[in-house]
């Protein structure tokens, strides 16, 4: 695989931002370790990764071995910075959401072989990262055919009552229905280009029970929908061993 890290000026943040790249490479014969043969013709698929609420871009590149994973499938990985935002456009701050979900995938395509068919776009993220790939899945049915949420923030009202999230969400503490996963899953539930949707939590996250009324809610819904649960927290044991199950579910 190729490795950049990709420095560039975002027209939605207005600023300088940064994303980890993992391209595909072709032409490795002789490399040491090698197993996966040559890589297919023509562009790329690819897989928008996203963090959590306390990490940044490199976080998927030292905690799993996703670069090893990727390879095994020809997939590229975009590994974006999305701060503390919960990947929303920020009622005080910056558009993370417009930049995640509109204006990345155009700058990737443009800059990397990248295909820009639906069908060769996923997103997933584990966390707030879960969060943001579910919401943003969902509400870009055109752009992206599957979304993944490992460990998901899926009760985004509880966490805003929680305190702490004013700049992003706004004072009077109500979220947008396209923030809203509970209203945004029954609103896209009839929509033809409604995205595959894949869940994975561990029995002992402290997020399993919110997790579990959106799974309800899932299946009850007209989704292609997957889930996974088994032991395990919220940690990168349990994120390093799903990813794997994310890229398999994704190439199913």
């Amino acid at each position: 695989m190729i490795f950049c890290s990709m420095k560039f000026f975002s027209e939605s943040l207005e600023m300088c931002t940064e994303a980890y790249v993992l391209l595909p490479q072709r032409g490795t014969a002789g490399r040491i370790g090698d197993t996966n043969g040559e890589v297919k013709q023509g562009k790329f698929k690819c897989l928008y990764l996203l963090h959590g609420l306390s990490d940044d871009q490199s976080i998927w590149m030292r905690r799993t071995s996703i670069e090893r994973y990727a390879e095994q499938y020809g997939i590229a990985v975009v590994m974006p910075f999305g701060g503390r935002s919960f990947y929303t456009d920020m009622k005080f701050g910056m558009r993370y959401y417009t930049y995640i979900a509109k204006e990345l995938p155009a700058r990737i395509a443009d800059t990397f072989n990248i295909s820009t068919d639906r069908q060769d776009n996923f997103i997933a993220g584990l966390s707030m990262g879960g969060y943001g790939a579910l919401k943003i899945g969902l509400n870009n049915c055109d752009r992206f055919s599957a979304c993944a949420g490992l460990s998901p923030v899926t009760d985004i009202n509880a966490w805003i009552a929680g305190g702490g999230l004013d700049a992003i969400f706004g004072l009077e503490r109500k979220p947008d229905d396209r923030d809203e996963l509970f209203t945004l899953a029954k609103a896209k539930a009839q929509d033809p280009m409604r995205p595959r949707v894949f869940m994975a939590v561990g029995y002992d996250d402290m997020l399993y029970g919110e997790i579990k009324r959106f799974e309800a809610l899932m299946r009850s819904l007209d989704y292609d929908f997957t889930y996974m649960e088994s032991e395990g927290t919220h940690d990168w044991a349990f994120w390093d061993r799903y990813i794997q199950e994310v890229l398999k579910w994704i190439f199913k």
